[in-house]
Protein backbone atom coordinates (compact mmCIF):
# COMPACT_ATOMS: atom_id res chain seq x y z
CA UNK A 1 0.00 0.00 0.00
CA UNK A 2 1.67 3.65 -1.44
CA UNK A 3 -0.22 6.55 -0.09
CA UNK A 4 2.20 8.96 -1.38
CA UNK A 5 1.06 11.23 -3.52
CA UNK A 6 2.49 11.99 -7.15
CA UNK A 7 3.70 15.86 -7.72
CA UNK A 8 0.70 15.68 -10.35
CA UNK A 9 -1.70 14.89 -7.37
CA UNK A 10 -0.52 17.24 -5.02
CA UNK A 11 -0.40 19.96 -7.72
CA UNK A 12 -4.33 19.50 -8.80
CA UNK A 13 -4.59 19.67 -4.26
CA UNK A 14 -2.68 22.59 -4.63
CA UNK A 15 -4.76 24.25 -7.23
CA UNK A 16 -8.49 22.96 -5.70
CA UNK A 17 -7.45 24.71 -2.43
CA UNK A 18 -5.94 28.08 -3.77
CA UNK A 19 -9.06 28.39 -5.74
CA UNK A 20 -11.51 27.67 -3.65
CA UNK A 21 -9.92 29.72 -0.74
CA UNK A 22 -9.77 32.57 -2.76
CA UNK A 23 -13.07 32.11 -4.16
CA UNK A 24 -13.88 31.96 -0.01
CA UNK A 25 -12.32 34.92 0.83
CA UNK A 26 -14.20 36.76 -1.76
CA UNK A 27 -17.68 35.47 -1.01
CA UNK A 28 -19.79 33.96 1.69
CA UNK A 29 -19.75 30.55 0.93
CA UNK A 30 -21.46 29.19 4.26
CA UNK A 31 -24.11 31.74 4.04
CA UNK A 32 -27.60 30.03 4.55
CA UNK A 33 -29.14 31.89 1.24
CA UNK A 34 -30.41 29.18 -1.78
CA UNK A 35 -30.39 31.55 -4.51
CA UNK A 36 -26.83 33.07 -3.44
CA UNK A 37 -25.78 29.19 -2.73
CA UNK A 38 -26.82 27.80 -6.38
CA UNK A 39 -24.71 30.96 -7.65
CA UNK A 40 -21.72 30.09 -5.40
CA UNK A 41 -21.79 26.30 -6.30
CA UNK A 42 -22.31 27.14 -10.38
CA UNK A 43 -19.08 28.96 -9.72
CA UNK A 44 -17.17 26.06 -8.06
CA UNK A 45 -18.29 23.47 -10.45
CA UNK A 46 -16.95 26.47 -13.34
CA UNK A 47 -13.88 26.45 -11.66
CA UNK A 48 -13.11 22.77 -11.09
CA UNK A 49 -14.44 22.00 -14.67
CA UNK A 50 -11.54 23.44 -15.27
CA UNK A 51 -9.50 20.95 -13.36
CA UNK A 52 -9.80 16.49 -12.86
CA UNK A 53 -11.54 17.20 -9.83
CA UNK A 54 -14.73 16.60 -10.98
CA UNK A 55 -13.73 13.73 -13.29
CA UNK A 56 -12.46 11.42 -10.24
CA UNK A 57 -13.82 8.27 -9.73
CA UNK A 58 -16.48 9.03 -12.31
CA UNK A 59 -14.86 9.45 -16.06
CA UNK A 60 -10.89 8.93 -17.19
CA UNK A 61 -8.43 9.96 -14.87
CA UNK A 62 -5.25 9.03 -16.38
CA UNK A 63 -1.84 10.31 -14.36
CA UNK A 64 -3.95 10.07 -11.01
CA UNK A 65 -4.56 7.26 -8.31
CA UNK A 66 -8.52 6.52 -8.52
CA UNK A 67 -10.56 6.53 -5.31
CA UNK A 68 -6.59 7.49 -3.66
CA UNK A 69 -6.67 10.84 -5.80
CA UNK A 70 -10.34 11.58 -4.75
CA UNK A 71 -9.93 10.86 -1.42
CA UNK A 72 -6.55 13.28 -1.18
CA UNK A 73 -8.55 16.04 -3.46
CA UNK A 74 -11.80 15.35 -1.04
CA UNK A 75 -9.88 16.10 1.54
CA UNK A 76 -8.81 19.60 0.04
CA UNK A 77 -11.72 20.78 -0.65
CA UNK A 78 -14.00 19.89 2.66
CA UNK A 79 -11.35 22.09 4.11
CA UNK A 80 -11.20 24.93 1.70
CA UNK A 81 -15.31 24.95 2.26
CA UNK A 82 -17.47 22.54 4.15
CA UNK A 83 -20.61 23.92 2.60
CA UNK A 84 -19.66 23.82 -0.92
CA UNK A 85 -17.95 20.74 -0.79
CA UNK A 86 -20.72 18.59 0.03
CA UNK A 87 -23.16 20.33 -2.69
CA UNK A 88 -20.30 19.56 -5.14
CA UNK A 89 -19.98 15.80 -3.93
CA UNK A 90 -23.80 15.62 -3.85
CA UNK A 91 -24.07 16.42 -7.60
CA UNK A 92 -21.27 14.82 -9.19
CA UNK A 93 -20.62 11.79 -6.69
CA UNK A 94 -23.77 10.85 -6.25
CA UNK A 95 -26.12 11.67 -8.80
CA UNK A 96 -22.92 11.70 -11.33
CA UNK A 97 -22.11 8.26 -10.32
CA UNK A 98 -25.43 6.93 -10.65
CA UNK A 99 -25.51 8.31 -14.02
CA UNK A 100 -22.46 6.95 -14.56
CA UNK A 101 -23.06 3.47 -13.47
CA UNK A 102 -26.36 2.91 -14.71
CA UNK A 103 -27.11 4.97 -17.29
CA UNK A 104 -27.25 4.16 -21.12
CA UNK A 105 -24.81 5.87 -23.91
CA UNK A 106 -28.05 8.25 -24.11
CA UNK A 107 -28.95 8.75 -20.77
CA UNK A 108 -24.59 9.60 -19.94
CA UNK A 109 -24.44 12.00 -22.61
CA UNK A 110 -27.77 13.80 -21.77
CA UNK A 111 -26.97 14.18 -18.07
CA UNK A 112 -23.23 13.08 -17.08
CA UNK A 113 -21.42 15.13 -19.63
CA UNK A 114 -22.88 18.85 -18.68
CA UNK A 115 -22.43 17.67 -14.75
CA UNK A 116 -18.75 17.16 -16.00
CA UNK A 117 -18.31 20.21 -17.58
CA UNK A 118 -19.73 22.08 -14.17
CA UNK A 119 -22.95 23.00 -16.39
CA UNK A 120 -25.30 21.38 -14.47
CA UNK A 121 -26.60 20.92 -10.68
CA UNK A 122 -27.62 17.49 -9.42
CA UNK A 123 -29.48 15.78 -6.34
CA UNK A 124 -30.26 12.57 -5.26
CA UNK A 125 -32.84 12.01 -2.96
CA UNK A 126 -33.19 8.60 -1.34
CA UNK A 127 -34.28 9.04 2.62
CA UNK A 128 -37.98 8.86 3.70
CA UNK A 129 -39.10 8.69 6.55
CA UNK A 130 -35.76 9.25 8.01
CA UNK A 131 -32.27 8.97 7.17
CA UNK A 132 -31.95 5.06 7.47
CA UNK A 133 -32.86 3.29 4.91
CA UNK A 134 -31.47 0.25 6.19
CA UNK A 135 -34.45 -0.97 7.87
CA UNK A 136 -36.86 0.55 5.62
CA UNK A 137 -37.98 -0.04 2.54
CA UNK A 138 -38.62 2.59 -0.20
CA UNK A 139 -42.28 3.33 -0.70
CA UNK A 140 -41.46 5.91 -3.63
CA UNK A 141 -42.91 4.22 -6.77
CA UNK A 142 -43.20 4.52 -10.01
CA UNK A 143 -46.04 3.07 -12.16
CA UNK A 144 -45.65 2.11 -16.50
CA UNK A 145 -48.37 3.80 -18.69
CA UNK A 146 -47.42 3.46 -21.72
CA UNK A 147 -43.80 4.75 -22.76
CA UNK A 148 -43.80 7.26 -19.44
CA UNK A 149 -43.60 6.19 -15.90
CA UNK A 150 -45.72 7.67 -13.56
CA UNK A 151 -43.76 8.61 -10.14
CA UNK A 152 -45.24 9.03 -6.13
CA UNK A 153 -44.01 9.55 -3.31
CA UNK A 154 -41.98 11.75 -0.40
CA UNK A 155 -38.05 12.29 0.34
CA UNK A 156 -36.63 13.80 3.11
CA UNK A 157 -33.15 15.40 3.47
CA UNK A 158 -32.30 15.88 -0.10
CA UNK A 159 -28.98 17.84 -0.43
CA UNK A 160 -28.91 20.20 -2.69
CA UNK A 161 -32.81 19.75 -3.65
CA UNK A 162 -33.36 23.54 -3.23
CA UNK A 163 -30.88 24.92 -6.25
CA UNK A 164 -30.70 21.19 -7.86
CA UNK A 165 -31.15 21.33 -11.89
CA UNK A 166 -32.23 18.22 -12.06
CA UNK A 167 -33.15 15.35 -9.36
CA UNK A 168 -32.85 11.35 -9.20
CA UNK A 169 -35.36 10.11 -7.07
CA UNK A 170 -35.08 6.19 -5.52
CA UNK A 171 -37.97 4.54 -5.52
CA UNK A 172 -39.68 1.09 -7.07
CA UNK A 173 -40.95 -0.04 -10.33
CA UNK A 174 -42.15 -3.17 -11.01
CA UNK A 175 -40.67 -4.62 -7.95
CA UNK A 176 -36.88 -3.52 -8.32
CA UNK A 177 -34.99 -0.43 -7.36
CA UNK A 178 -34.60 2.23 -9.79
CA UNK A 179 -34.19 6.16 -9.88
CA UNK A 180 -36.36 8.65 -11.67
CA UNK A 181 -34.22 11.56 -12.81
CA UNK A 182 -36.81 14.32 -12.58
CA UNK A 183 -36.32 17.74 -13.93
CA UNK A 184 -36.69 20.79 -11.25
CA UNK A 185 -39.66 22.40 -13.10
CA UNK A 186 -41.52 19.47 -13.71
CA UNK A 187 -45.14 19.20 -12.83
CA UNK A 188 -46.13 17.37 -9.55
CA UNK A 189 -42.88 18.28 -7.82
CA UNK A 190 -42.86 19.92 -4.92
CA UNK A 191 -39.28 20.98 -3.04
CA UNK A 192 -40.13 21.88 0.71
CA UNK A 193 -38.41 24.61 1.72
CA UNK A 194 -34.27 25.03 2.83
CA UNK A 195 -33.98 23.29 6.69
CA UNK A 196 -32.32 25.20 9.39
CA UNK A 197 -29.15 23.27 10.28
CA UNK A 198 -26.50 23.64 12.65
CA UNK A 199 -23.86 23.25 9.84
CA UNK A 200 -23.46 23.11 6.29
CA UNK A 201 -26.07 26.15 5.99
CA UNK A 202 -24.42 26.87 2.35
CA UNK A 203 -25.35 23.39 1.47
CA UNK A 204 -29.50 23.35 1.18
CA UNK A 205 -30.95 20.56 2.09
CA UNK A 206 -34.70 19.85 1.77
CA UNK A 207 -37.66 17.41 1.73
CA UNK A 208 -40.09 17.18 -1.76
CA UNK A 209 -43.16 15.43 -2.38
CA UNK A 210 -43.52 13.88 -5.12
CA UNK A 211 -47.42 13.52 -7.07
CA UNK A 212 -48.43 12.36 -10.23
CA UNK A 213 -45.42 13.66 -11.47
CA UNK A 214 -44.94 11.96 -15.35
CA UNK A 215 -41.55 11.42 -16.90
CA UNK A 216 -40.36 9.70 -20.06
CA UNK A 217 -39.85 5.68 -19.92
CA UNK A 218 -36.03 7.17 -20.98
CA UNK A 219 -35.39 9.38 -17.78
CA UNK A 220 -35.15 6.03 -15.36
CA UNK A 221 -32.17 4.51 -14.64
CA UNK A 222 -32.48 0.87 -13.50
CA UNK A 223 -29.36 -1.59 -11.93
CA UNK A 224 -27.43 -3.53 -13.81
CA UNK A 225 -27.30 -7.18 -12.93
CA UNK A 226 -29.42 -6.80 -10.55
CA UNK A 227 -26.93 -4.75 -8.42
CA UNK A 228 -28.08 -3.27 -4.56
CA UNK A 229 -28.62 -0.16 -5.67
CA UNK A 230 -29.81 1.61 -2.56
CA UNK A 231 -25.96 -0.27 -0.90
CA UNK A 232 -24.49 1.14 -3.57
CA UNK A 233 -25.33 4.67 -2.98
CA UNK A 234 -25.48 4.52 0.61
CA UNK A 235 -21.74 3.42 0.12
CA UNK A 236 -21.09 6.59 -2.23
CA UNK A 237 -22.18 8.02 0.33
CA UNK A 238 -20.57 7.16 3.28
CA UNK A 239 -16.87 8.07 1.11
CA UNK A 240 -18.07 11.51 0.52
CA UNK A 241 -18.58 11.31 4.65
CA UNK A 242 -14.99 10.59 5.16
CA UNK A 243 -13.92 13.28 3.18
CA UNK A 244 -16.05 15.57 4.86
CA UNK A 245 -14.77 14.54 8.29
CA UNK A 246 -10.99 14.50 6.68
CA UNK A 247 -11.33 18.34 5.99
CA UNK A 248 -12.97 19.38 9.33
CA UNK A 249 -10.29 17.67 11.20
CA UNK A 250 -7.46 19.03 8.94
CA UNK A 251 -9.06 22.71 9.50
CA UNK A 252 -9.60 22.01 13.14
CA UNK A 253 -6.18 21.42 13.82
CA UNK A 254 -4.60 23.44 12.14
CA UNK A 255 -6.39 26.61 13.14
CA UNK A 256 -5.60 25.32 16.62
CA UNK A 257 -1.85 24.52 15.89
CA UNK A 258 -1.45 28.24 14.32
CA UNK A 259 -3.31 30.04 17.34
CA UNK A 260 -1.58 28.12 20.01
CA UNK A 261 2.08 29.35 18.45
CA UNK A 262 0.67 33.04 17.87
CA UNK A 263 -1.85 33.27 21.49
CA UNK A 264 0.19 34.82 24.62
CA UNK A 265 -0.78 34.15 27.82
CA UNK A 266 1.00 34.73 30.90
CA UNK A 267 3.52 36.28 28.88
CA UNK A 268 4.45 32.83 26.48
CA UNK A 269 2.71 31.51 23.68
CA UNK A 270 0.28 29.16 24.79
CA UNK A 271 1.68 26.41 22.99
CA UNK A 272 4.22 26.29 26.13
CA UNK A 273 1.78 25.01 28.59
CA UNK A 274 1.63 20.88 28.50
CA UNK A 275 -1.75 20.62 28.44
CA UNK A 276 -2.30 22.26 25.04
CA UNK A 277 0.25 20.56 23.60
CA UNK A 278 -0.89 17.53 24.95
CA UNK A 279 -4.36 18.59 22.99
CA UNK A 280 -2.46 19.30 20.10
CA UNK A 281 -0.58 15.60 20.25
CA UNK A 282 -4.08 13.80 20.99
CA UNK A 283 -5.57 15.88 17.70
CA UNK A 284 -2.71 14.84 15.49
CA UNK A 285 -2.80 11.33 16.56
CA UNK A 286 -6.21 10.91 15.53
CA UNK A 287 -6.08 13.16 12.67
CA UNK A 288 -3.17 10.62 10.84
CA UNK A 289 -4.89 7.71 12.00
CA UNK A 290 -8.18 8.70 10.38
CA UNK A 291 -6.20 9.91 6.95
CA UNK A 292 -4.34 6.11 7.22
CA UNK A 293 -7.59 4.71 7.44
CA UNK A 294 -9.60 6.40 4.96
CA UNK A 295 -6.74 6.14 2.31
CA UNK A 296 -6.85 2.38 2.96
CA UNK A 297 -10.42 2.02 1.98
CA UNK A 298 -9.45 4.29 -0.83
CA UNK A 299 -6.66 1.62 -1.95
CA UNK A 300 -8.91 -1.29 -1.13
CA UNK A 301 -12.23 -0.09 -3.70
CA UNK A 302 -9.39 -0.30 -6.50
CA UNK A 303 -7.42 -3.09 -5.03
CA UNK A 304 -10.08 -5.53 -3.76
CA UNK A 305 -13.74 -4.53 -3.60
CA UNK A 306 -15.33 -6.87 -2.14
CA UNK A 307 -12.86 -5.72 1.31
CA UNK A 308 -14.26 -2.45 0.71
CA UNK A 309 -17.88 -2.07 2.46
CA UNK A 310 -17.07 -3.40 5.88
CA UNK A 311 -13.76 -0.89 6.07
CA UNK A 312 -15.60 1.78 4.60
CA UNK A 313 -18.06 1.68 7.93
CA UNK A 314 -14.73 1.14 10.10
CA UNK A 315 -13.21 4.32 8.38
CA UNK A 316 -16.42 6.40 8.62
CA UNK A 317 -17.12 5.45 12.31
CA UNK A 318 -14.02 6.32 13.38
CA UNK A 319 -13.01 9.25 10.91
CA UNK A 320 -16.45 10.75 12.13
CA UNK A 321 -16.04 10.47 15.82
CA UNK A 322 -12.38 12.02 15.67
CA UNK A 323 -13.39 14.49 13.55
CA UNK A 324 -16.07 16.12 16.46
CA UNK A 325 -13.33 14.97 19.11
CA UNK A 326 -10.84 17.17 17.24
CA UNK A 327 -12.81 20.28 16.54
CA UNK A 328 -14.24 19.72 20.21
CA UNK A 329 -10.25 20.49 21.24
CA UNK A 330 -9.55 22.85 18.95
CA UNK A 331 -12.46 24.68 20.35
CA UNK A 332 -11.24 24.26 24.11
CA UNK A 333 -7.26 25.48 22.40
CA UNK A 334 -8.77 29.04 20.95
CA UNK A 335 -10.74 29.42 23.90
CA UNK A 336 -13.07 32.60 23.59
CA UNK A 337 -12.21 33.32 20.28
CA UNK A 338 -13.14 30.37 19.15
CA UNK A 339 -16.42 30.62 20.64
CA UNK A 340 -17.51 32.89 18.14
CA UNK A 341 -19.72 32.26 15.58
CA UNK A 342 -18.00 32.58 11.88
CA UNK A 343 -14.56 31.35 12.36
CA UNK A 344 -13.49 28.32 10.71
CA UNK A 345 -12.99 26.21 13.77
CA UNK A 346 -16.45 27.39 14.93
CA UNK A 347 -17.46 26.31 11.95
CA UNK A 348 -16.17 22.95 11.48
CA UNK A 349 -17.75 22.07 15.11
CA UNK A 350 -21.08 22.67 13.93
CA UNK A 351 -20.68 20.37 10.54
CA UNK A 352 -18.83 17.45 12.33
CA UNK A 353 -21.77 15.91 14.04
CA UNK A 354 -23.39 15.46 10.62
CA UNK A 355 -21.28 12.83 9.77
CA UNK A 356 -22.29 10.48 12.41
CA UNK A 357 -25.71 10.36 11.65
CA UNK A 358 -26.25 10.81 7.88
CA UNK A 359 -25.34 8.28 5.25
CA UNK A 360 -25.32 4.91 7.32
CA UNK A 361 -25.05 6.07 11.10
CA UNK A 362 -22.46 5.17 13.22
CA UNK A 363 -25.13 2.84 15.60
CA UNK A 364 -26.43 1.08 12.06
CA UNK A 365 -22.81 0.71 10.91
CA UNK A 366 -21.16 -1.10 14.20
CA UNK A 367 -23.95 -3.52 13.84
CA UNK A 368 -23.08 -3.63 10.51
CA UNK A 369 -19.16 -4.67 11.28
CA UNK A 370 -20.15 -6.81 14.29
CA UNK A 371 -22.14 -8.96 11.72
CA UNK A 372 -19.06 -9.09 9.39
CA UNK A 373 -16.79 -9.71 12.23
CA UNK A 374 -18.80 -12.59 12.55
CA UNK A 375 -19.10 -14.00 9.06
CA UNK A 376 -22.42 -12.91 8.45
CA UNK A 377 -22.65 -10.53 6.09
CA UNK A 378 -21.40 -11.52 2.52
Amino acid sequence: MNYDFSENELALFADVWEKITGLAAAGELEKRDPPVNAQNLRKVLEILAHTPYLHLGIGHDAGFSGHLTLMGAMEVLAAASPSVYLSVEASTRIFGRAVSQWGSSGQKQQWLTPLLNGKMIGALAISEASLNIENAPLTTHGERQGDAVIINGAKQYVINAPIADWIAVAGVLEGEHALFLIEKSASGLIIGPALQTPGYEGAPISGLTIENTRIPAAQVLLAKDRADMPAAIRMWENQILLGASLGLSKTAFEEARDYAKSHQSGGKPIIAYQEVGFKLAEMLTLFQTSQLLAYRTAWTIETAPREAAELMLCAKVFCAESAEQICSAAMQILGGSGYISGNRVERAFRCAKYAQIAGTSTEIARVQIGDAALGYRN
